[in-house]
Protein backbone atom coordinates (compact mmCIF):
# COMPACT_ATOMS: atom_id res chain seq x y z
CA UNK A 1 0.00 0.00 0.00
CA UNK A 2 1.34 3.65 -0.82
CA UNK A 3 1.82 6.21 1.74
CA UNK A 4 0.15 9.28 1.62
CA UNK A 5 3.36 11.66 1.43
CA UNK A 6 4.92 8.82 -1.49
CA UNK A 7 1.06 9.87 -3.50
CA UNK A 8 1.50 13.34 -2.74
CA UNK A 9 5.23 13.55 -4.39
CA UNK A 10 4.17 11.42 -7.17
CA UNK A 11 0.94 13.70 -8.36
CA UNK A 12 3.18 17.17 -7.41
CA UNK A 13 5.93 15.87 -9.58
CA UNK A 14 3.64 14.76 -12.18
CA UNK A 15 1.61 17.74 -12.09
CA UNK A 16 5.29 20.00 -12.16
CA UNK A 17 7.81 17.57 -13.74
CA UNK A 18 10.67 19.42 -12.24
CA UNK A 19 11.95 18.47 -9.08
CA UNK A 20 12.82 21.48 -7.56
CA UNK A 21 9.70 22.97 -8.33
CA UNK A 22 8.23 19.79 -6.80
CA UNK A 23 10.22 20.10 -3.90
CA UNK A 24 9.61 23.57 -3.15
CA UNK A 25 5.49 22.80 -2.76
CA UNK A 26 6.18 20.28 -0.71
CA UNK A 27 8.95 21.69 1.87
CA UNK A 28 11.60 19.38 1.23
CA UNK A 29 15.01 18.86 -0.79
CA UNK A 30 15.03 17.90 -3.94
CA UNK A 31 16.70 15.01 -2.77
CA UNK A 32 14.15 13.78 -0.64
CA UNK A 33 11.81 13.38 -3.94
CA UNK A 34 14.16 11.57 -5.54
CA UNK A 35 14.64 9.29 -3.21
CA UNK A 36 10.32 9.12 -2.86
CA UNK A 37 10.04 8.29 -6.52
CA UNK A 38 12.94 5.99 -7.20
CA UNK A 39 11.60 4.06 -4.17
CA UNK A 40 8.09 4.20 -5.79
CA UNK A 41 9.42 2.93 -8.92
CA UNK A 42 10.88 -0.11 -7.49
CA UNK A 43 7.56 -0.91 -5.93
CA UNK A 44 6.00 -0.36 -8.74
CA UNK A 45 8.73 -2.42 -11.05
CA UNK A 46 8.67 0.39 -14.33
CA UNK A 47 9.67 3.69 -14.37
CA UNK A 48 7.52 6.50 -13.90
CA UNK A 49 9.27 9.25 -15.25
CA UNK A 50 12.16 9.66 -17.77
CA UNK A 51 14.83 11.83 -16.90
CA UNK A 52 17.40 14.24 -18.66
CA UNK A 53 19.14 16.99 -17.75
CA UNK A 54 16.63 19.41 -19.54
CA UNK A 55 13.24 17.32 -19.54
CA UNK A 56 10.98 14.92 -16.89
CA UNK A 57 8.08 13.36 -18.64
CA UNK A 58 5.28 10.92 -17.28
CA UNK A 59 6.01 7.40 -19.51
CA UNK A 60 2.79 5.76 -19.91
CA UNK A 61 2.65 4.07 -16.89
CA UNK A 62 3.38 6.95 -15.12
CA UNK A 63 0.51 8.29 -16.37
CA UNK A 64 -1.89 5.92 -16.30
CA UNK A 65 -0.68 5.66 -12.32
CA UNK A 66 -0.98 9.44 -11.87
CA UNK A 67 -4.67 8.99 -13.52
CA UNK A 68 -5.79 6.68 -11.59
CA UNK A 69 -4.22 8.06 -8.26
CA UNK A 70 -5.83 11.98 -8.60
CA UNK A 71 -9.55 11.28 -8.40
CA UNK A 72 -8.83 8.42 -4.98
CA UNK A 73 -6.58 11.64 -3.36
CA UNK A 74 -8.82 14.19 -3.81
CA UNK A 75 -11.40 11.72 -2.58
CA UNK A 76 -9.31 11.43 0.58
CA UNK A 77 -8.35 15.15 0.88
CA UNK A 78 -12.17 15.61 0.76
CA UNK A 79 -13.12 13.00 3.23
CA UNK A 80 -11.17 14.79 6.05
CA UNK A 81 -12.33 18.14 4.99
CA UNK A 82 -15.54 16.85 5.72
CA UNK A 83 -14.70 15.07 9.08
CA UNK A 84 -12.66 18.22 10.30
CA UNK A 85 -15.38 20.32 9.61
CA UNK A 86 -17.94 17.98 11.35
CA UNK A 87 -15.65 17.35 14.62
CA UNK A 88 -16.00 21.37 14.66
CA UNK A 89 -19.80 21.88 13.75
CA UNK A 90 -21.11 24.15 11.79
CA UNK A 91 -19.33 27.13 12.66
CA UNK A 92 -17.73 29.95 10.15
CA UNK A 93 -19.48 32.12 8.07
CA UNK A 94 -22.19 31.38 4.73
CA UNK A 95 -22.99 33.57 1.90
CA UNK A 96 -26.33 32.91 0.52
CA UNK A 97 -27.68 35.11 -2.28
CA UNK A 98 -30.75 34.90 -4.29
CA UNK A 99 -31.88 36.00 -8.00
CA UNK A 100 -35.14 38.00 -8.10
CA UNK A 101 -37.34 39.78 -5.41
CA UNK A 102 -39.74 36.76 -5.30
CA UNK A 103 -37.18 34.21 -4.13
CA UNK A 104 -36.15 36.20 -1.20
CA UNK A 105 -38.86 35.04 1.29
CA UNK A 106 -38.11 31.54 1.13
CA UNK A 107 -34.08 32.31 1.16
CA UNK A 108 -35.35 34.10 4.35
CA UNK A 109 -37.45 31.22 5.37
CA UNK A 110 -33.97 29.18 5.46
CA UNK A 111 -31.65 31.39 6.82
CA UNK A 112 -34.15 32.23 10.40
CA UNK A 113 -34.32 27.84 10.55
CA UNK A 114 -30.63 27.75 9.73
CA UNK A 115 -29.70 30.32 12.20
CA UNK A 116 -31.40 28.79 14.87
CA UNK A 117 -29.93 25.32 14.51
CA UNK A 118 -26.47 26.89 13.78
CA UNK A 119 -25.86 30.25 15.50
CA UNK A 120 -22.09 30.04 15.73
CA UNK A 121 -22.25 30.17 11.98
CA UNK A 122 -23.15 33.67 10.45
CA UNK A 123 -24.47 33.81 7.64
CA UNK A 124 -24.49 37.01 5.16
CA UNK A 125 -27.68 37.64 2.33
CA UNK A 126 -26.98 39.88 -0.60
CA UNK A 127 -28.95 39.70 -3.76
CA UNK A 128 -26.98 39.44 -7.01
CA UNK A 129 -28.62 40.00 -10.60
CA UNK A 130 -28.46 38.11 -14.20
CA UNK A 131 -24.98 39.32 -15.28
CA UNK A 132 -23.04 38.46 -12.17
CA UNK A 133 -25.42 35.27 -10.94
CA UNK A 134 -22.80 32.48 -11.96
CA UNK A 135 -19.58 34.76 -11.44
CA UNK A 136 -20.38 34.94 -7.96
CA UNK A 137 -20.53 31.44 -7.54
CA UNK A 138 -17.36 30.94 -9.38
CA UNK A 139 -15.47 33.58 -7.98
CA UNK A 140 -16.63 32.00 -4.48
CA UNK A 141 -18.11 35.30 -3.37
CA UNK A 142 -21.09 33.89 -2.69
CA UNK A 143 -21.64 30.02 -1.26
CA UNK A 144 -25.06 29.19 -2.14
CA UNK A 145 -27.23 30.65 -4.89
CA UNK A 146 -31.17 30.74 -4.73
CA UNK A 147 -32.20 31.15 -8.44
CA UNK A 148 -34.04 29.34 -11.37
CA UNK A 149 -33.23 26.07 -12.55
CA UNK A 150 -31.81 24.76 -15.08
CA UNK A 151 -28.38 25.81 -13.48
CA UNK A 152 -25.82 23.93 -15.36
CA UNK A 153 -22.60 23.37 -14.52
CA UNK A 154 -23.19 23.21 -10.49
CA UNK A 155 -24.55 21.29 -7.81
CA UNK A 156 -28.38 21.45 -7.15
CA UNK A 157 -30.80 20.94 -4.15
CA UNK A 158 -34.44 20.17 -4.65
CA UNK A 159 -36.54 22.64 -6.08
CA UNK A 160 -38.15 24.72 -3.25
CA UNK A 161 -40.23 26.83 -5.18
CA UNK A 162 -42.83 26.13 -8.80
CA UNK A 163 -44.80 28.87 -10.68
CA UNK A 164 -46.45 29.01 -13.83
CA UNK A 165 -44.95 30.71 -16.97
CA UNK A 166 -46.60 33.54 -18.23
CA UNK A 167 -45.55 35.44 -22.10
CA UNK A 168 -44.07 39.29 -20.87
CA UNK A 169 -45.50 41.52 -23.94
CA UNK A 170 -45.75 45.30 -24.15
CA UNK A 171 -49.23 46.91 -23.27
CA UNK A 172 -50.45 47.69 -26.73
CA UNK A 173 -49.18 44.67 -28.12
CA UNK A 174 -52.21 42.36 -29.65
CA UNK A 175 -51.20 39.42 -27.42
CA UNK A 176 -52.48 41.19 -24.00
CA UNK A 177 -55.48 40.81 -25.03
CA UNK A 178 -55.12 36.54 -25.18
CA UNK A 179 -56.86 35.11 -22.54
CA UNK A 180 -54.18 32.51 -23.08
CA UNK A 181 -51.17 32.10 -25.46
CA UNK A 182 -49.43 28.90 -26.81
CA UNK A 183 -45.73 28.65 -27.02
CA UNK A 184 -46.25 28.26 -30.78
CA UNK A 185 -46.81 32.15 -30.85
CA UNK A 186 -42.69 32.71 -30.52
CA UNK A 187 -42.12 31.35 -33.63
CA UNK A 188 -44.28 34.64 -34.40
CA UNK A 189 -42.09 37.43 -32.32
CA UNK A 190 -39.11 38.33 -31.66
CA UNK A 191 -37.78 36.72 -27.78
CA UNK A 192 -35.72 39.28 -25.24
CA UNK A 193 -32.77 37.21 -24.57
CA UNK A 194 -31.11 36.79 -21.27
CA UNK A 195 -27.30 38.16 -20.68
CA UNK A 196 -24.50 36.39 -22.17
CA UNK A 197 -23.22 34.85 -19.21
CA UNK A 198 -26.30 32.77 -18.83
CA UNK A 199 -26.17 29.33 -18.84
CA UNK A 200 -26.84 27.55 -21.88
CA UNK A 201 -29.46 25.08 -20.54
CA UNK A 202 -30.84 27.99 -18.65
CA UNK A 203 -31.43 29.67 -21.77
CA UNK A 204 -32.93 26.97 -24.52
CA UNK A 205 -35.33 27.00 -21.45
CA UNK A 206 -36.28 30.27 -21.03
CA UNK A 207 -35.75 31.73 -24.86
CA UNK A 208 -35.58 28.34 -27.04
CA UNK A 209 -34.32 28.52 -30.49
CA UNK A 210 -37.08 26.94 -31.71
CA UNK A 211 -40.86 26.24 -31.18
CA UNK A 212 -42.81 22.68 -29.91
CA UNK A 213 -43.46 22.63 -33.41
CA UNK A 214 -40.02 23.00 -34.69
CA UNK A 215 -40.19 26.49 -36.03
CA UNK A 216 -36.94 28.99 -35.47
CA UNK A 217 -37.42 31.32 -32.85
CA UNK A 218 -36.13 34.64 -33.52
CA UNK A 219 -33.56 36.08 -31.35
CA UNK A 220 -34.58 39.67 -29.96
CA UNK A 221 -31.63 42.40 -28.13
CA UNK A 222 -30.43 41.16 -24.71
CA UNK A 223 -30.78 42.87 -21.29
CA UNK A 224 -27.87 42.63 -18.28
CA UNK A 225 -30.74 43.00 -15.97
CA UNK A 226 -34.35 41.49 -15.40
CA UNK A 227 -35.55 45.03 -15.42
CA UNK A 228 -33.75 45.89 -18.37
CA UNK A 229 -35.48 43.27 -20.13
CA UNK A 230 -38.55 43.78 -18.87
CA UNK A 231 -38.25 47.17 -20.16
CA UNK A 232 -37.35 45.86 -23.87
CA UNK A 233 -40.27 44.40 -23.63
CA UNK A 234 -42.49 47.55 -22.81
CA UNK A 235 -40.49 49.11 -25.85
CA UNK A 236 -41.95 46.84 -27.94
CA UNK A 237 -38.75 45.12 -28.90
CA UNK A 238 -39.85 41.63 -28.17
CA UNK A 239 -42.18 39.00 -25.96
CA UNK A 240 -40.62 36.98 -23.05
CA UNK A 241 -41.41 34.06 -21.13
CA UNK A 242 -41.15 34.80 -17.78
CA UNK A 243 -42.74 33.14 -14.03
CA UNK A 244 -46.23 33.99 -13.27
CA UNK A 245 -44.69 35.73 -9.87
CA UNK A 246 -43.19 38.55 -11.89
CA UNK A 247 -46.76 40.34 -12.80
CA UNK A 248 -47.14 40.52 -8.50
CA UNK A 249 -42.93 42.11 -8.33
CA UNK A 250 -42.61 43.51 -11.50
CA UNK A 251 -46.12 45.10 -11.98
CA UNK A 252 -45.76 47.67 -14.64
CA UNK A 253 -48.53 49.81 -16.45
CA UNK A 254 -46.49 49.33 -20.07
CA UNK A 255 -45.92 45.26 -20.03
CA UNK A 256 -48.93 42.87 -19.74
CA UNK A 257 -48.22 39.08 -18.70
CA UNK A 258 -50.15 36.38 -20.41
CA UNK A 259 -50.57 33.02 -19.06
CA UNK A 260 -48.44 30.06 -21.97
CA UNK A 261 -51.10 27.05 -21.80
CA UNK A 262 -48.47 24.39 -22.84
CA UNK A 263 -45.39 25.52 -21.18
CA UNK A 264 -44.36 23.40 -18.16
CA UNK A 265 -44.06 25.49 -14.54
CA UNK A 266 -40.51 27.04 -13.75
CA UNK A 267 -38.76 25.59 -10.48
CA UNK A 268 -36.20 27.42 -8.23
CA UNK A 269 -33.95 26.17 -5.61
CA UNK A 270 -30.24 26.08 -4.29
CA UNK A 271 -26.95 26.07 -6.39
CA UNK A 272 -23.31 25.90 -5.24
CA UNK A 273 -19.86 24.93 -6.77
CA UNK A 274 -19.69 20.38 -6.45
CA UNK A 275 -16.44 21.32 -4.93
CA UNK A 276 -18.03 23.64 -2.18
CA UNK A 277 -20.17 21.43 -1.04
CA UNK A 278 -19.28 22.09 2.56
CA UNK A 279 -21.05 21.02 5.81
CA UNK A 280 -22.18 24.56 6.34
CA UNK A 281 -23.50 23.88 2.39
CA UNK A 282 -25.55 20.91 3.24
CA UNK A 283 -26.87 22.12 6.52
CA UNK A 284 -28.00 25.25 4.77
CA UNK A 285 -29.45 23.33 2.13
CA UNK A 286 -31.24 20.76 4.15
CA UNK A 287 -32.89 23.51 6.27
CA UNK A 288 -33.98 25.49 3.19
CA UNK A 289 -35.55 22.23 2.20
CA UNK A 290 -37.40 21.77 5.11
CA UNK A 291 -38.21 25.27 6.20
CA UNK A 292 -39.44 25.70 2.80
CA UNK A 293 -41.69 22.00 2.31
CA UNK A 294 -44.52 21.59 0.09
CA UNK A 295 -47.54 19.75 1.51
CA UNK A 296 -47.89 16.81 0.07
CA UNK A 297 -49.80 16.40 -3.27
CA UNK A 298 -49.94 20.01 -3.63
CA UNK A 299 -48.44 21.96 -6.50
CA UNK A 300 -46.94 25.08 -4.64
CA UNK A 301 -46.33 28.51 -6.67
CA UNK A 302 -43.31 30.54 -5.87
CA UNK A 303 -43.17 33.00 -2.96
Amino acid sequence: MLERYEIEAFLTLAEELHFGRTGIRLGVTTGRVSHVIRRLERRVGAPLFTRTSRVVRLTPIGRQLADDLAPLAAAMDEAVRRAVEAGRGVTGSLRVAFLGEWTAPALLKAVTLFAKRHPECAVEVREVQLYDSRPSLVDGSVDVLLAAYPFDGMACGPALLTEARVLAVAAGHPLAREETVSLEVLGDHPVVQYPAVTSAAFKRDRTPPCTPGGRPVPAGPAGSTFSEMLTLVAMGRGVLPVGEHTRHYYPRPDVAYVPIRDAPPIERGLVWREDNTTERVREFVRAASEANRRPPGRLVSGT
